[in-house]
């Protein structure tokens, strides 16, 4: 099996970041580990740093697996950077991660004398040879380009660095009725409402964790999502039906600063209680597929273009910049 492994800062804990191509057999035994989660800005499985964690995984805190002097440097540059452009801490930490990989590699070359070459070799030496998938290349590839735009001695070309072709993969996408058969799984009001509000407002699970009550505007049936992907507005709309199980919902549960709160008043819903809450429907319900919330929102999207629904505005309520991410995703 081959996969790659590392210490990561993740919302401020350290932990080990489990690197590979798909595998059910891997999946299934990292899920068993005590503490595993998956992280899709990161695209990776990431587990407690613990010895035997650090065991398991053959990681080992040697000094050729840090950056030169002037790399460590730079690193935090480029962190203050991003935090400057008002880059998310995930995007922040996923960023300086891939940029700290790339300088550990040529930790021995000054960075002013890296080459558009040297790039090359690196996506060949290190991210092919140990099989990291295309995502993790790209987001490399971002990084380092980013990293670039802000270093001005450089022998970098930022126009000719190149970016791996994409596969063409078919979405992960349920029929309308596992949809409804999800959806009604929950007899509890908050599970089903939030459950059917990613649904059938295509949200991000951030979106619909970040709405507050005020987002809904009831009288024109729309959601205002504010500050999403991307440091964007939109508005999607809200169908009649939905709005009532909302209201329905705001009866019930009294929400105070967030539209879906946790244990404690005030504070949003917690992400990993909400795959829970899925996971738990599709136990009840028998699906076999493995089901993640964004899977919710590429059904979504799928479901309007097979209803004739134009992939311009289905692209303008997904809140992407390009037609080509929408197309990903139906």
């Amino acid at each position: 099996m081959k996969w790659t492994a590392k210490l990561i800062k993740y919302k401020s804990d350290t932990r080990i970041a489990v690197y590979f191509e798909k595998d059910i057999d891997l999946i299934a035994r990292i899920k068993q580990i005590e503490g595993a989660r998956w992280s899709q800005s990161l695209i990776a499985w990431h587990l407690p740093d613990t010895e035997e964690n650090r065991n398991r995984f053959k990681i080992t805190l040697l000094n050729h697996s840090l950056p030169s002097g002037e790399g460590v440097i730079q690193i935090e540059k480029f962190k203050q950077f991003l935090r400057s452009k008002r880059y998310s801490e995930s995007t922040v930490s996923t960023y300086s991660d891939a940029l700290k990989s790339f300088l550990v590699f040529y930790r021995e070359k000054p960075i002013a004398e890296i080459t558009n070459d040297d790039i090359i070799i690196y996506n060949n030496d290190h991210i092919l040879k140990i099989k990291l998938s295309a995502s993790y290349q790209n987001q490399t590839v971002n990084a380092i380009k980013l990293f670039f735009q802000t270093i001005r001695d450089t022998k970098i070309f930022i126009d000719k660095i190149h970016r791996p072709k994409r596969a063409k993969v078919l979405p992960n996408v349920l029929s309308k009725e596992e949809v409804k058969l999800i959806l009604d799984a929950h007899s509890n009001i908050k599970h089903k409402t939030m459950l059917s509000v990613i649904y059938s407002c295509g949200l991000r699970c951030g979106e619909l964790l970040a709405l507050k009550p005020l987002d809904i505007d009831s009288k024109r049936n729309i959601v205002l999502l504010k500050n999403s992907k991307g440091k964007k507005d939109r508005i999607v709309p809200l169908s009649p039906k939905i709005l009532e199980l909302l209201r329905e919902y705001y009866k019930t549960c009294k929400p105070k600063e967030f539209l879906f709160e946790g244990q404690t008043v005030g504070k949003a819903y917690d992400a990993r209680s909400l795959q829970l809450i899925l996971k738990q429907a599709l136990v009840k319900t028998e699906i076999k597929k493995p089901v993640t919330l964004h899977w919710l929102r590429h059904s979504y999207a799928t479901h309007l273009l097979e209803s004739g629904t134009d992939l311009r505005y289905i692209q303008e309520l997904l809140g992407h910049n390009s037609s080509k991410t929408t197309e990903t995703e139906v």
